[in-house]
């Protein structure tokens, strides 16, 4: 299926809340506060609230400090991808456990998240194609990914298949206990 992919802008805040609001996490509630927000966070188990998350998103958008992709089914948003920064991903090093170089020039995919409907079309595929494009002229060295590694559910999968990852061209990195580190060359 091909879908309509617009970088994420304060001019998409709209669009980005409908489909955090009211599209997905219908068949998985427990996810709904997070409006991908995780990667962000850097407050305590009583500060992960629904309201709370939205809040400080709509922050970071209209800031243009979330940066990503929505992809769309004519006006309908159907994806999402965030990648920013890695140096913008403070919960990488919090909760995940990954070592960061801050001199390193690395955007990092931390999340897609497809709507139910959608799933396994090939959209996530676009998606980091997309990412892949245009962070190859904003000037980093690497793309990394952190896909989890197991027997994981669709759900389970939001950072995406690693299978998806060397398709694309990267390559193992690092590997942890519940996931990889994916990288690929920008250069």
């Amino acid at each position: 299926m091909n879908v309509t992919i617009k970088e994420l802008t304060p001019e998409l805040l709209v669009d980005y809340l409908r489909f955090f609001d009211t599209m997905v996490f219908t068949e998985n509630p427990d996810w709904a506060n997070c409006y991908c927000y995780e990667s962000y966070f850097t407050g305590t188990s009583e500060d992960w609230t629904r309201d709370n998350n939205r809040t400080a998103v709509i922050k970071l958008i209209e800031k243009g400090t979330m940066t990503g992709y929505l992809a769309f089914d004519k006006d309908k948003p159907v994806a999402w991808l965030n990648i920013n920064n890695r140096n913008n991903f403070p919960s990488l090093e919090r909760f995940r456990k990954i070592k960061v170089d801050r001199t390193e020039k690395i955007c990092s995919v931390v999340c897609f998240v497809i709507h139910p409907d959608y799933r396994r079309m090939g959209i996530a595929t676009q998606l980091l194609q997309k990412a892949i494009a245009d962070y190859s002229d904003k000037n980093f060295d690497f793309m990394e990914a952190y896909p989890g590694n197991g027997d994981l559910s669709c759900e389970k999968h939001y950072k995406g298949p690693l299978s998806m990852y060397e398709k694309a061209g990267f390559s193992l990195y690092k590997e942890y206990e519940h996931l990889y580190v994916m990288r690929k060359s920008l250069q």
